[in-house]
């Protein structure tokens, strides 16, 4: 992994040649990812509290069409709409937040690959920033990440002094985009960085995450659940300020007679409209059933089978659950059970 070191007048720089070319430059904002107008707008303090909500919604959109319809007399008129190739740069996003890109895929490509989803995975440079913040919501080493990870990055910044950043070229795509601003950039100082990154402090391991996964496999009857999902009031903030939660619905909307489109909305596995059947039937007929489900789809049906756990511990959706149910709590109970 190569490594050179950019002045913050030279980071500023590049963002602003970022916005003369037309391209979309997303950060971290006062409430959530925004895009910016003004290189000056950019996030580039490693100290600031999470966003409210991650960036997934300029990869996974939170509607889209994905066909429009005409119904003609004696025919259906399909238009399938194209995703826009344009190059989007996520500038200063935390660790937690860029692991999720990679973690997405798997399901967008599993037995189906999403164009929708690729093309803007495909067409956006990932700058991951070290992350300083932490607060008692926060688990990012218990989910095999760190203030400090480069995983899911393309570039990855750190901090040096207040006027300069260790920059990290971690894949190709970095590396390429990297090229037409080689004169921004100085010969790296890996010794200096390392010192800056063993000095962040890393949130406490509490919990592991295959005793997790193991005793999930063997409770899914437990009493524990019925403790844990009473709580919950449905309304899934949880799934949709989170880096990873995918669930989505499809319903077509007629805009007349013989004209419409159909829309991919995001949905939530809280929701207790989301396994109602047709016939009225629901499987996760109560909210502790649909927490169950929550957790489990987390650290056990999607680590088993994608090898990745559903979950970078950013502490978003306890941070914002209306009646402060924390993840992090009680998937560390669990922990604690699968110990007993």
């Amino acid at each position: 992994m190569e490594e050179k070191i950019i002045s913050k007048e030279n980071l500023l720089k590049l963002c602003s040649d970022l916005l003369k070319n037309n391209v979309d430059v997303i950060t971290p904002g006062e409430k959530g990812y925004v895009k910016i107008k003004n290189e000056n707008e950019v996030a580039l303090n490693s100290k600031t509290k999470h966003t409210k909500a991650s960036f997934k919604e300029y990869i996974f959109p939170k509607s889209e069409p994905i066909i429009y319809y005409k119904k003609n007399q004696n025919d259906v008129e399909i238009i399938e709409p194209k995703v826009e190739e344009k190059t989007t740069v996520i500038f200063g996003a935390k660790p937690c937040d860029i692991r999720s890109i990679n973690i997405l895929s798997k399901i967008f490509n599993w037995d189906y690959k999403d164009e929708f989803f690729n093309v803007r995975a495909n067409n956006t440079v990932l700058i991951g920033l070290m992350c300083e913040y932490a607060d008692e919501f926060c688990f990012c080493t218990s989910v095999n990440l760190s203030p400090t990870s480069v995983e899911g990055s393309d570039i990855f910044l750190l901090p040096l002094d207040e006027n300069n950043f260790a920059v990290r070229i971690v894949t190709e795509k970095g590396t390429n985009f990297l090229k037409s601003y080689e004169n921004y950039l100085t010969p790296g100082n890996t010794e200096k960085s390392k010192a800056v990154e063993a000095a962040v402090k890393q949130p406490e391991k509490v919990f592991d995450a295959e005793k997790v996964k193991e005793w999930i496999t063997g409770n899914f009857e437990s009493e524990y659940w019925n403790s844990v999902g009473r709580m919950c009031l449905g309304c899934a903030q949880c799934a949709f300020v989170c880096p990873v939660c995918h669930c989505f619905d499809i319903v077509d909307e007629d805009y007349n007679y013989s004209e419409g489109r159909r829309m991919k909305n995001w949905d939530g596995c809280q929701f207790d409209m989301f396994t109602k059947h047709a016939s009225g039937h629901n499987p996760r007929n109560d909210q502790t059933k649909r927490y169950r489900q929550r957790i489990s789809h987390k650290f056990k049906y999607y680590p088993d089978k994608f090898d990745e756990i559903l979950c970078t511990g950013c502490g978003r959706c306890s941070r914002g659950c209306p009646v402060s149910i924390d993840i992090k709590g009680i998937v560390t109970e669990i922990n604690e059970l699968a110990k007993a």
